[in-house]
Parts: C-alpha cells; structure tokens; sequence
C-alpha cells in the first residue's frame, strides 16, 4: 500500500514537474500572438539543426550523382546562352547589356520559383516529424529556407562567369547588404505563409505554381523595363518587382530609384503581418492537417 501510495506520489510529482504533452485549453485572447512568438524565438534556439538538415537534403537530394546540384549550374548556362542571344537580336538591344540582365534575372526568379513550390510541401513534407517529436515550426521553415539558398549559391559561377566576360562593374553600394538581409527575410516569410496554406488546402501548390508562371511574363524577367515607354510606375505594384531591382540594379552598375524601396519594404511588411497572424490562429491545428 504505502509503495502504491509513494509510486503515486512520484508520478504526480514527475507530471507536475514536466511539461504536458498537449495543451487541451482553448487559446483566447491575446495567446494566439504569445505562443507565435514563442514559436518563433524558439526557432531560433534550433537554428543549427535547421541549418542541418537543409544542408543534409541537399546531399540526399544529389546522392550518387557525378556533378550533384551542379547540374542546376550546367542547365542555366546552356539556357542563358540560347536565350540571351535570341532575345537580344529579336528586342533589338546590345547583347553585352541584355545578357548579364536576363542572366543575374533569370537565377534570381529561379530562386524564387523554388523557394515560392517548396514552401507549400514544407509542412507537409515534415509530417513525420511534426508527429514524432515536438519541435518549433519555425525550425522547419528554416531548414526549407536553407535549402534553397544552397541550391541557388550553386548558380553564382555563372554570374560571375558572365560579369567577368562582359566587363560588369557593379555599383558596391551600401544598399547591397540591406538588400541581401531583405531577400532572407522575404524568402522565409513567404515559405511560412505557404507551408500554413499548404498544410490547410492541398489545392495551393498548383495555385502556386500557375501563379508564378504568370508573374513570370509579366515581371521584367526575359524584358526589361526600359521597353516600357510609359507606366513604369504600376511596376510597382508587382510585388516581385521591387524586390528584384533593389539586389539586380546595383549589381548590374545603375542606380535604384527612389520609390523602389519604400515599394519593397512595403510589401515586406504586409507579407510579414499576414503571415504572423494567419500562423497564430492556426498554430496549433498544424499537426492536425499535415
């Protein structure tokens, strides 16, 4: 009797002391904001695994491949140079001008493009370790987050390659790194946001991806916006398009209007709010829909 009464005691003590493994009290008022945040910072504690296992999907992803992810260097270069010489004769522009263009524009949308497909199996894909073991969903957005920054670093020979054969000298402004820090902030945020839709509806992946076949025309990717002879303006309201002149115009040696980055910090900051709200109310039936 008295070892039943102490064994009692002991996991009584053990379940008070340890923290419960499900929260069955209903979220009201401000904890939805509370528990994102913790979310969050607590992200940030497994940012070295995340890191991790972005750089280990990599090396499954290329496994018993001969040049791995190299292969994504060798297809944009084949692709750069039957494209650039296509399009530079039939828009009548100097090929020197156009190719370091479309080339640093086409990496960068490539960037984009996977990030934006990705970012919608992010939970999805990391069910079993949603179910498994409990742990910050930041921490898997992070590692998909990683995972495409390595995959487009893979591409940066070819922008050096090309800069260096057409004698570009970047514009090595004090923006660059702002700009940089942005593109991280971006490129998380927005996995966030489509790994919770993707969770919910199994519907946004090709939602997705049509959308970015059509942003794809419609941002100065294989054009540029000096063809534009009037209404340069409403470029502005392309969200992509902000984002990408205030990395590509220094790089390319030009200079960043004025109104490009109050337009980029605009729609970085409504991109960041509707995601930080959409994932506090539905952070905890995640586990329920992946």
């Amino acid at each position: 009797m008295d070892t039943m009464q102490t064994s009692s005691s002991a996991g009584s003590m053990h379940s008070s002391s340890s923290e419960p493994v499900l929260h069955l009290v209903p979220e009201k008022g401000t904890s939805y904001f509370r528990h994102a945040l913790r979310d969050l910072a607590e992200g940030l504690k497994f940012a070295k695994l995340g890191c991790t296992l972005g750089w280990l999907d990599i090396k499954l992803r290329y496994r018993g491949s001969i040049l791995g992810p190299f292969w994504l260097t060798a297809s944009t270069t084949v692709m750069i140079s039957a494209m650039g010489v296509l399009y530079a004769y039939l828009m009548n522009m100097d090929v020197h001008k156009y190719l370091p263009f479309l080339t640093f524009s086409l990496i960068l949308w490539g960037f984009i493009g996977g990030t934006l497909q990705e970012g919608c199996t992010t939970f999805t894909s990391a069910a079993g370790l949603i179910h498994s073991a409990r742990m910050p969903y930041s921490m898997h957005v992070l590692r998909s987050t990683v995972r495409n920054w390595l995959t487009v670093a893979h591409n940066i020979p070819v922008i050096v390659g090309v800069f260096l054969w057409f004698h570009v000298e970047p514009l090595w402004s004090w923006t660059l790194l702002p700009a940089l820090l942005l593109w991280v902030f971006d490129s998380f945020v927005a996995t966030f946001l489509l790994a919770i839709l993707g969770a919910r509806f199994r519907d946004v992946p090709p939602i997705v991806a049509s959308g970015i076949q059509i942003f794809f025309f419609i941002t100065p990717i294989l054009w540029t916006p000096d063809l534009m002879k009037e209404g340069q303006d409403w470029l502005l309201l392309n969200p992509f398009f902000p984002l990408m002149e205030i990395l590509r115009t220094p790089l390319l040696g030009d200079t960043v209007q004025v109104a490009v980055w109050p337009a980029a910090l605009g729609w970085s900051a409504f991109l960041a709010s509707v995601t930080f709200v959409l994932f506090a109310r539905m952070r905890a039936r995640l586990a329920y829909w992946v």
